[in-house]
């Protein structure tokens, strides 16, 4: 693998694809670390360093931006705006026949499809940047910090500020694209990877300090224990044979080939997870405007703490449910089966058409009972560690979340440069 790595920077163009993708990786760091006109960056970093509630309400969103989040940076929003809006078109492709008829168009549909997603993506970072401001200036960001993290507000100031963390969405966006089409890999996938290795260091450093080394340990082997996991069931793959019959056009013959169809254990990705958590995230989020003398208020605090059994227990009841909703969307049985029987593609033993998509949705919904078994205990392990460890949710430097995006990235990473490297007849990272 070394070797291999060596080889990659010594092919020019694969270099300066890698090297492309670092640097822009590097000035969505440096973004995430420059405040945003309007705010107190001392002022932010005392209520961070004395608040944890307002921390842990909002830590998946903060993850995701790098920590730029609580720090009201040009770049706070980072890439959830993008992400959300994604989800969004993809759902409506079930709900919206035309969204579906674009998607099936081929090129031309996807750029739509792609410009109806940025479209979307600067009305949420709109919307979001509103929200976070109002907030911040209502002190709910940081609860029991009388600092000041807005200075001079007023209209003014806060209709800059909206503007500018929206530009920032869209800089992020464009950097994401860009190492898309001129680096290696996909760029908002690298974004996202990027923002959450970021942080996990420092958070192993002060579990180091403030609990003991003991504690880093175990959570070191722990997370490779499970990327263990992550990996071996993010590889495998039920694989659907599929014979093609021959068939005369003109003079030349078509057809007569073997193939199959690829089916992974967990088609949905890390979806399921990112749909639950933010739907967790409501109720402690609508619970901060009450009173904390408020038996509902006091009830969703408790019951919605991340180690608490009914937040445990509806965690996985979501991901499971989501995982089956999601994977409806992006494999449709009939379609595939449609497109076998227009091409004289069949599966050894079901006849094409209706019983070849019965037998697909039958796999189907057996693989994905699996992976969706599989996403919720991914999940929930690491709010369960935090128990036995004693440590609060803002203090555990790895979720389930994390790990999947984590893995499921770097995977795809090593694939799209061993591509690359066979093309130039080298041996790769994967045999």
């Amino acid at each position: 693998m070394l070797r291999a790595f060596a080889q990659a920077f010594k092919t020019p163009d694969l270099r300066r694809k890698i090297i492309f993708s670092l640097i822009i990786m590097a000035l969505y760091r440096l973004g995430t670390f420059v405040p945003t006109p309007g705010v107190s960056a001392a002022n932010v970093r005392e209520c961070i360093a004395v608040n944890s509630e307002g921390a842990n309400l909002l830590d998946m969103f903060n993850l995701f931006s790098g920590g730029a989040l609580l720090q009201l940076s040009v770049f706070a929003l980072g890439i959830m705006p993008y992400i959300t809006a994604s989800i969004i078109i993809q759902v409506l492709r079930v709900a919206v026949p035309r969204f579906d008829d674009l998607y099936k168009e081929g090129q031309s549909g996807q750029a739509k499809l792609t410009q109806y997603t940025r479209y979307l993506t600067i009305f949420l970072a709109i919307l979001q940047s509103t929200t976070m401001i109002a907030l911040a200036s209502s002190g709910q960001l940081f609860p029991g910090c009388s600092m000041p993290v807005i200075v001079n507000a007023g209209p003014t100031t806060y209709l800059f500020m909206v503007l500018v963390m929206t530009a920032g969405t869209a800089v992020i966006m464009w950097f994401g694209e860009l190492i898309t089409e001129k680096g290696i890999g996909n760029g908002m996938s690298l974004l996202i990877f990027t923002s959450i290795v970021s942080s996990m260091p420092m958070q192993l450093f002060q579990i180091g300090v403030g609990g003991g080394w003991g504690k880093v340990a175990i959570i070191v082997v722990l997370i490779l224990l499970v990327t263990v996991a992550v990996v071996f069931v993010e590889q495998a793959q039920r694989r659907i044979p599929v014979q093609y019959a021959k068939r005369m056009v003109g003079r030349r013959t078509y057809g007569g080939t073997t193939t199959y169809i690829p089916l992974k254990i967990n088609m949905a990705g890390v979806i399921p997870v990112i749909f639950s958590t933010s739907i967790l995230a409501l109720p402690p989020l609508v619970a901060q405007f009450g009173s904390q003398e408020d038996g509902w208020v006091q009830w969703i605090q408790r019951s919605f703490d991340q180690t608490s059994w009914v937040y445990l227990l509806v965690n996985g009841l979501l991901i499971i449910a989501f995982a089956f909703f999601y994977t409806s969307i992006t494999f449709n049985p009939d379609e595939v089966a449609d497109n076998m029987k227009r091409y004289g593609g069949f599966i050894p033993g079901f006849r094409a058409g209706k019983p070849t998509a019965e037998y697909l949705r039958y796999v189907m919904n057996r693989l994905t009972t699996v992976g969706a078994l599989y996403l919720a205990i991914i999940a929930i392990l690491p709010s369960i560690i935090m128990i036995p460890l004693k440590l609060a949710p803002g203090q555990m430097p790895f979720g389930g979340t994390t790990l999947l995006i984590m893995v499921g990235v770097g995977l795809q990473t090593v694939k799209d440069i061993n591509a690359q490297l066979q093309q130039h007849h080298y041996e790769g990272f994967l045999k």
